[in-house]
């Protein structure tokens, strides 16, 4: 499916260059310089497209968005292009009736239009960048019935690093040195730590940036579908991700339930993805496989990186669910068309169902594109109150 979405995003790619190529031929000085030679219009018309090329060459995805977010904004001011030609012809018509005389020189008005849509995308595009590259700390407050340690847990949940997009393992540091300081009780990692395209480097020194977190509870930490690779082409195995995560520190859970100070479960499931791995450990367990077990009258959290089986949790009556994933959206209409088509069963922000509460992270960073328009990198503070443990 990623590869028909990456094709016709391509195409839509290659249109849009060749719209854009006949766009920039009607640019005042384009014409002035080139004096009615045809020739000499094109040639002038492609350079700013050579721009995208050579970008191309360095970050195809980033060249495309850009293309087609260029495209679209010229696309919005053609009707105010067409009417503005129109008025104009119609004022120089009735200039002429009025003088009877004509200076023979051909004008080149501005092409007002033209400049709109650069000035518009490079600023919407700069409030993306920002948005992805800025990490904002995001606050929900919960209650139960149910009795916690001291009354309260606070949680920090982080997902979709994706180290090597927007920060490189030492960037990533110094987030959790940021999260570090709202001193939470238990560190919930939910998928997508690292991508195909995370060097080794970034991969060993983003595990040991987990040592600046000292949770009283400890780091949790459940598999994305990038984490393990698509292509087998980084310079580590899944094997090595998970000794390196082990070794500073971070509790790897894929189908497996923990029990903390008896009093609360973390359940963290295998990523839904993974029983189509080659490298994959087979079909993940039901929701009801992992929590017949347990004790229902503690509260138990899950960690699931897709959000795509909230039915089924709502169901086993947990109390709260963890989830990144889908980037809030990523670009828009990214987010509407995925809700409209039933792609997550969230894309974004809290749900409640039954007794459960449903929570999606927008990510703290992203897949490959540099650009947010359509939300913001963000890591989550989680405050639940309840009774305390006597």
């Amino acid at each position: 499916m990623w590869l028909a979405i990456l094709g016709s995003a391509l195409c839509a790619a290659i249109a849009g260059i060749i719209y854009l190529f006949t766009r920039f031929q009607r640019f005042g000085v384009v014409e002035r310089i080139s004096g009615g030679r045809k020739w000499l219009k094109r040639l002038l018309a492609a350079v700013p497209l050579l721009g995208f090329v050579v970008c191309g060459l360095f970050n195809v995805v980033n060249t495309v968005i850009m293309v087609l977010h260029l495209a679209v904004f010229w696309l919005f001011t053609e009707p105010f292009a067409f009417l503005r030609r129109r008025a104009g012809r119609k004022k120089t018509e009735t200039s002429r009736e009025a003088d009877g005389t004509s200076t023979g020189k051909k004008s080149f008005p501005i092409y007002w239009e033209g400049i709109a849509a650069i000035v518009l995308c490079a600023v919407y595009l700069a409030i993306g960048w920002h948005h992805a590259h800025h990490v904002s700390r995001t606050s929900y407050e919960l209650t139960t019935e149910k009795v916690l340690p001291d009354g309260t847990l606070r949680i920090a949940l982080i997902a979709d690093s994706h180290i090597g997009t927007t920060f490189d393992g030492d960037g990533f540091a110094e987030h959790l040195r940021t999260i570090a300081k709202d001193n939470p009780d238990v560190v919930i990692f939910a998928g997508d730590f690292v991508d195909d395209s995370t060097t080794r480097e970034d991969m060993i020194a983003a595990c040991r940036a987990f040592t600046e977190l000292k949770p009283k509870y400890g780091i949790y930490y459940s598999y994305g579908n990038h984490d393990k690779g698509y292509y087998n082409s980084r310079a580590y195995t899944p094997e090595e991700l998970e000794s390196e995560l082990l070794r500073n520190g971070v509790n790897v859970l894929q189908d497996d339930v923990v029990s903390i100070a008896d009093c609360f479960y973390i359940i963290g499931r295998m990523d839904k993805n993974e029983g189509d791995r080659k490298n994959g450990a087979g079909p993940r367990k039901s929701m009801e496989e992992l929590t017949k077990d347990l004790d229902k009258s503690r509260y138990m959290i899950v960690i699931d990186h897709q959000p795509n089986d909230y039915a089924a949790e709502a169901a086993a009556d947990v109390d709260l669910v963890l989830s990144g994933h889908t980037h809030g959206g990523q670009l828009l209409p990214l987010g509407p068309i995925g809700r409209w088509i039933g792609a997550n069963d969230r894309t974004y922000g809290t749900e409640t169902r039954g007794k459960t509460t449903f929570i999606v992270s927008s990510g703290i960073s992203g897949w490959e594109i540099q650009f947010k328009t359509g939300t913001f990198s963000e890591y989550v503070i989680i405050d639940v109150k309840g009774p305390k443990l006597q």
